[in-house]
């Protein structure tokens, strides 16, 4: 079954403006299927997953290009990088849109040359896996999450409530496609293949994991970590790599779309402002497995049942940013006394503050920290708290309780 996917129309704008389009993320959240979906009959489709195929990109590009004339769609470009210059060289002598569909595993600049070969040419969109509203087939808003009040109520009215057992079983389940819109999926099965693929296909690739114990175990310690400050040296001594290795297989983490670092707001003006970034797992039932939950109920009552509530929170947002095709403007703020704010979002030159929290009983007191933006010297718009309200609730002037179905 398939399901209607934010970024189509963005794919098709952006088919018409550029010679080279490459959708990027982790594997199994959907670029294949979406860009399969959005083919037509004279577009060839080619996967560097087929070994000969493969071999014949790598060793004979110039041939490979000539058997696979554009229109052409590439999936897993990442394998072959030495076909850049030649698509480059195509889309200089051809010089119109669309001619090139890429995918690609992994991000933008951890492929040699990338950058430097298509520059001008190529549009790089970022898909995550299936978004709330995607899953409720109702996303219909043609404009990111800001929290403005009219915004939010007309998202209400498009959404059905979500009580804590639903909420938290659509987070445990997580959001890749496969698993997320088939119950009848075996989520053990699922993610432990996910794991052993991801090991096996994508790491060994990109860095030398000498042992796959020691992996795992870093990717338990850093699942376990999910919303919280980075802290390279715990994380190294709890996995028991050298913080070196730990900095290096962070790197190919974010760079396959499996984690996303949030930085802290930082200005000259707010020179006490902590700068070390924040950690956060794209796919919740990733990181749900990775740290042995082992069903939506004992995840709700556990030690993490906040943070990866914080963690489901934040990844809507950005898959609302993200999938529209719009650098996500995202910040959080802390200071040297520990004063937090989970999430600023810049737009237009204002500041949007939100909180996360698991109550359904937020209060004036959540939000009277959003006073601490006043030294900023810029504009703060409404903001509000994100919690498990059954509506949309006045705490101050500007700021709401805003439900988490919401988004």
């Amino acid at each position: 079954m398939y399901l209607t996917r934010t970024m189509e129309q963005v794919v098709v704008k952006t088919t018409k403006q550029f010679p080279v389009l490459l959708v990027t993320g982790a594997r199994q959240v959907g670029k294949t299927t979406l860009l399969t979906r959005l083919s037509n009959d004279k577009r060839r489709f080619v996967t560097l997953d087929d070994p000969l195929t493969l071999t014949l990109a790598r060793d004979d590009p110039a041939l490979f290009m000539q058997k696979f004339p554009p229109p052409v769609f590439i999936d897993e470009i990442q394998y072959a990088p030495g076909l850049l210059p030649y698509i480059k060289m195509a889309v200089d002598r051809e010089r119109q849109n669309g001619m090139f569909w890429l995918t690609g595993s992994q991000q933008f600049y951890m492929m040699k040359g990338v950058s430097e070969s298509l520059a001008g040419r190529v549009a790089v969109l970022t898909l995550l896996g299936l978004s709330n509203r995607e899953l409720i087939r109702n996303d219909a808003e043609d404009t990111p999450f800001i929290p403005e009040p009219f915004q939010v109520k007309a998202r209400l009215a498009s959404s059905s409530p979500l009580d804590l057992h639903s909420l938290y079983q659509r987070i445990w389940r997580g959001s890749f496609p496969v698993v997320a819109s088939d119950s009848n999926v075996d989520w053990n099965i699922f993610y432990n293949s996910y794991l052993q693929t991801y090991l096996q296909r994508d790491i060994r690739d990109l860095a030398r994991v000498g042992s796959e114990t020691s992996f795992v175990r870093f990717l338990k310690a850093a699942a376990a970590r999910t919303g919280q400050l980075l802290n390279m040296s715990d994380l190294a001594r709890d996995a028991d790599i050298a913080v070196n290795t730990a900095k290096s297989w962070l790197s190919i983490l974010q760079a396959s779309g499996v984690i996303y670092f949030l930085e802290p707001y930082f200005s000259n003006t707010t020179k006490r402002i902590v700068k070390t970034p924040k950690l956060y797992f794209l796919d919740t039932g990733l990181c749900s497995y990775l740290t042995e939950w082992s069903s939506p109920q004992t995840l709700e009552a556990g030690a993490m049942s906040g943070s990866i509530l914080e963690t489901w929170i934040f990844g809507e947002l950005l898959k609302s940013f993200l999938h529209r095709g719009i650098r996500a403007p995202f910040y959080y703020y802390r200071d040297k006394d520990l004063k937090e704010i989970d999430l600023l979002i810049f737009k237009d030159g204002t500041i949007y503050p939100l909180e996360f929290k698991k109550t359904a009983s937020p209060s004036r007191q959540d939000v009277a920290k959003f006073d601490l933006l006043k030294k900023l010297n810029m504009p703060v718009g409404s903001g509000g708290i994100i919690c498990l309200v059954g509506d949309t609730l006045p705490l101050t002037e500007k700021h709401h309780a805003i439900p988490v179905f919401a988004l």
